[in-house]
């Protein structure tokens, strides 16, 4: 890792902040100007829908990826993190989605993966069970998790047990930076409250924590800034309670599919009404013609009701 000293670093800085960073894979722009700031004791949410650059900016700020263009910090002090135990070096531990665990190991063995304690000296040095599972299971339980076995197969955890594990890990390890890539995404509503918890437990004990996500519903409770990204490039970064959750989804690309989804939806919903054949292709090419029918229909219904036009001829007859 590279750092570029100075003297004047500012003492409010942000632990960890992305200054105009862009990345290209070729001719694809992944990312492309984009600002974030993670500041001590704030949960920075990152949102965007599928494809929007956000993990392709998780490994920018984790190491693996190096920026094409724009500079990283670390505390105001420009860094360049040549590989990800850089970045691990430097306080910015990162929670894939993952979990980057293994199913077929133990509690103990999964937290201290690469990092393992050992007894003995030499040819007979081998792994300290004990004293990893004694700090395993304390660390677990600081934040929430009692775990009875740490010699229990991480497999037979639940979801969002393995994060609970995968960020006690990160935590024991010194991270002043706590990176969760979609966390919530493949977890049942109880384990969903666990992670959440989690993160805001993190801020409170200091920690800056990024939380990426293209859930608003997860985001607005816990989110102290929230930055947009769209197809690679920022699209704003906002306190809590200035946005609802409307006008984020309209922010991160979604509003208009969303809108769409709902239009078409009430289309199929007439057509069964009317016992009509609904289609399972995309309504787009029917969308004019069905609209047609139906204001066709109600002119018949109209002409129906009406009452028949009578002249002056007629009266007097």
């Amino acid at each position: 890792m590279s750092i570029a000293t100075t003297n004047d670093a500012p003492l409010d800085a942000p632990l960890l902040e992305a200054r105009g960073v862009s990345k290209y894979f070729g001719a694809v722009v992944a990312l492309e100007g984009v600002n974030l700031e993670v500041r001590a004791g704030r949960i920075t949410c990152l949102l965007g829908d599928n494809g929007a650059g956000k993990s392709t900016l998780i490994k920018v700020l984790s190491g693996v990826h190096q920026p094409d263009d724009g500079t990283l910090a670390v505390d105001g002090t420009p860094v360049r993190f040549s590989a990800p135990r850089d970045a691990l070096d430097a306080g910015i531990a990162t929670v894939y989605q993952d979990l980057s665990v293994m199913p077929l190991m133990s509690i103990s063995r999964n937290f201290f993966l690469g990092n393992e304690p050992t007894v003995g000296v030499g040819p007979f040095r081998r792994f300290d069970g004990a004293k990893a599972g004694a700090i395993a299971r304390e660390e677990m339980r600081k934040i929430g998790i009692d775990v009875r076995d740490t010699n229990q197969l991480v497999g037979t955890l639940s979801g969002g047990e393995r994060q609970t594990l995968a960020i006690a890990r990160a935590e024991y390890f010194g991270a002043r930076v706590l990176i969760l890539d979609e966390p919530t995404s493949a977890l049942g509503v109880k384990e969903c409250a666990i992670v959440l918890r989690h993160a805001i437990s993190a801020r409170n004990r200091g920690l800056g924590v990024i939380f990426i996500t293209h859930n608003v519903q997860h985001a607005l409770p816990i989110g102290d800034t929230f930055t947009i990204l769209a197809r690679g490039r920022a699209g704003g970064t906002f306190r809590r309670g200035e946005l609802d959750g409307e006008r984020l989804h309209s922010l991160m690309g979604g509003g208009s599919e969303l809108e769409e989804l709902q239009a078409d939806l009430e289309v199929l919903a007439r057509r069964e009404e009317r016992g009509e054949p609904v289609p399972t292709v995309p309504l787009e090419a029917e969308v004019g013609e069905v609209e047609a029918r139906e204001v066709e229909a109600r002119e018949v219904e109209a002409r129906e009701v009406e009452p028949p036009f009578r002249t002056v001829d007629d009266e007097r007859s």
